[in-house]
């Protein structure tokens, strides 16, 4: 089992930067591929950033590229999403994802960060 904390979203000025972060509490997090979604009101969930387990390779939605990085620190069992010129079509509940890299049909959820961006 693993629980998934996230932290660090809020309310920003569009072009801003907000770092989010998610702590996983797990005895083996490089067992797990990582990933930050994202769900505004009315609209489906979508894939935001993926990591692999190793941090070695990272997968970005087209609407983000260029402006997010995602990171992980295996260390503290943490994955970061850099999110820098923010717009106001980032506005959504940003969610936390781990996805076990033995049996994808594993994963789990954290519970949501606000992140809200003003014009």
């Amino acid at each position: 089992q693993v629980q998934l904390v996230e932290s660090g979203g809020g309310l920003v000025q569009a072009g801003g930067s907000l770092r989010l972060s998610c702590a996983a509490s797990v005895s083996a997090f490089s067992s797990y591929n990582m990933g930050w979604f994202r769900q505004a009101p009315g609209k489906e969930r979508e894939s935001v950033a993926r990591i692999q387990w190793s941090g070695g390779s990272a997968y970005y939605a087209d609407s983000v590229k260029g402006r997010f990085t995602i990171s992980r620190d295996n260390a503290k069992n943490t994955v970061y999403l850099q999110m820098n010129s923010l717009k106001p079509e980032d506005t959504a509940v940003y969610y936390c994802n781990a996805e076990y890299r033995y049996n994808g049909l594993l994963q789990y959820w954290g519970q949501g960060t606000q992140v809200t961006v003003s014009s």
